[in-house]
C-alpha cells in the first residue's frame, strides 16, 4: 500500500475547508499512514470465513425486567419542592396566554 503524503493531507485538508500548517501536515501524513498500515495488516488476517463484525464477542440484550419499586407518594414527592399547588409542582409560565 502506497504510503499517505503530505500533499494527500493538503488536499484531504482543502476538502474538508479545515487550516493546517506545515507542522499539522507532516504530522497528519504520518499517523494516517500508521492507520493505513494497521487495515492493511487485519485486511490480510481476515480471511472470508471471517465475517464483518463491530464487536469482537456477539452481544445481547442484558435488560432486566421493568419492574416498578419504592415509589414515593404525591405527598413525598412534593414535600420538598420549592413550590406546589393542588397536588402538582407549581413552576413559572414560559408560554403567553396559558
Amino acid at each position: 500500500m502506497s504510503a499517505i503524503t503530505r500533499e494527500d493531507v493538503a488536499h484531504l485538508a482543502r476538502l474538508a475547508h479545515i487550516r493546517m500548517d506545515e507542522n499539522e501536515l507532516a504530522t497528519m501524513a504520518g499517523e494516517l499512514d500508521v492507520i493505513m498500515d494497521a487495515i492493511a495488516s487485519v485486511s490480510e488476517v481476515a480471511g472470508a470465513d471471517v465475517p464483518p463484525t463491530s464487536h469482537p464477542i456477539p452481544l445481547q440484550n442484558v435488560f432486566r425486567e421493568d419492574v416498578p419499586t419504592g415509589m414515593l407518594t404525591q405527598e413525598q414527592a412534593l414535600a420538598m419542592a420549592p413550590d406546589a399547588e393542588d397536588g402538582q409542582f407549581k413552576v413559572p409560565a414560559i408560554l403567553d396566554g396559558e
